[in-house]
């Protein structure tokens, strides 16, 4: 099924005998139940675009390529550098903004810019009902009722079908710089990149690739002001080898590469996104050892790993941790069924999650269980 509008997507939902795979662009290989598979892709187009607010309003099954090419044209773009999944999952589609913000996906910038759902200033979207429901508005200060803005994002889907978003967009900088450090350990890496983010110089990035032998700072902004904090961000490291890149092309070319985990694609094996406090990352890394490959982003707050086919050491690592880790989002069926591809929530958190399930989709729809609606 792939309604045109959101009064079709409503009638589909309302009149619903049995659960939905709901599916974007399908490149994400997101959590879907079992049932008829409804897609978003019909619903598309961009409703409001005012470069002078730094606003955008657009249909969830626009293809973000279409989004991203609007707001070049105007010299702005979306503040949290969404990933491209295609490399890493070996899928095909087409990336969409609705399953951006479903999957509150956001790249090496949210370290410095926040993440989706922080620039996510409305949404539209069709609960387990079929009801039509809209929150927040098109202005950062906007707020009416409950915060369904922030739920929605990273809701994978499971509270209802996103029809429409508000976004806050930002200018595109003048230019952007890189400082490369070479030689570190993990332990060194993490330390590194804690003292680039706790300075004054506004890094936007920060990233340690073991294979490659690099650990990278990204600086944006005016050309001297960049040139300017490139050089002081250097100082902070004396002693070490250190290369400023400074050519915006290669910049750019090198934290697609981070956004998109581009060192594991081609390659086969599990891949695991861990997500951990900084501090902890090296010893996590340690205990993966060296049948696995590594990246680190978010200053070392977010690890990906690539493992052996269901090789169960990230999850026993990560135990150890707190933070959240996936057994996805590439694995096979058999390392998903053992290890689940979303980390266990706690037992509070779960009840919660419950609750809100009931409430927002009492069949059952889009979860892939069935709910019985929540009592008074």
């Amino acid at each position: 099924m792939r309604p045109e509008t959101e009064d079709e997507l409503a009638e589909i939902v309302a009149g619903a005998r049995g659960p939905f795979a709901v599916r974007g662009g399908g490149t994400r290989g997101m959590v879907q139940g079992p049932g008829d598979v409804l897609e978003t892709g019909g619903l598309t187009g961009i409703s409001l675009y005012e470069p002078g607010a730094l606003t955008l309003v657009v249909r969830a099954g626009t293809p973000l390529a279409e989004v991203e090419t609007a707001l070049a044209a105007e010299g702005q773009r979306l503040a949290f550098e969404p990933m491209d999944h295609r490399g890493l999952m070996e899928s095909g589609g087409t990336p969409t903004i609705g399953g951006v913000v479903a999957a509150n996906v956001s790249g090496p910038r949210r370290i410095q810019a926040g993440a989706c759902r922080d620039a996510l200033l409305g949404v539209r979207f069709v609960d387990g009902a079929g009801q039509v429901v809209r929150n927040g508005g098109r202005v950062m200060k906007n707020v009416t009722g409950y915060d369904l803005v922030k739920l929605l994002a990273g809701s994978r889907g499971a509270l209802g079908v996103l029809t429409e978003v508000s976004l806050k967009v930002l200018p595109v900088p003048e230019t952007q710089a890189t400082l490369v450090l070479r030689g570190l350990d993990a332990g060194e890496a993490v330390a590194a990149m804690s003292t680039g983010l706790g300075s004054p110089f506004e890094v936007t990035g920060a990233a340690h690739l073991p294979a490659a032998d690099e650990t990278c700072l990204r600086i944006e902004g005016f050309a001297d002001s960049v040139a300017y904090r490139l050089g002081r961000l250097a100082e902070l490291f004396p002693g070490r080898e250190a290369q400023r890149e400074t050519d915006p092309e290669a910049v750019a070319a090198r934290w697609a590469g981070v956004r998109d985990v581009a060192p594991f694609h081609g390659r086969d094996g599990d891949v695991w996104r861990v997500s951990v406090r900084p501090s902890a990352a090296p010893d996590l890394a340690q205990r993966l050892g060296a049948e696995a490959a590594l990246m680190f982003d978010w200053g070392g707050g977010l690890i990906w790993a690539l493992t052996p086919p269901g090789h169960d050491r990230p999850a026993r690592g990560h135990d150890r941790h707190g933070g959240a880790r996936h057994a996805g989002p590439r694995a096979a069926p058999e390392t998903h069924a053992a290890l689940g591809t979303l980390h266990p929530e706690p037992a509070a958190v779960a009840r919660l999650t419950d609750g809100l399930r009931r409430r927002f989709d009492p069949n059952g729809l889009f979860s892939g269980t069935s709910a019985a609606p929540a009592a008074a």
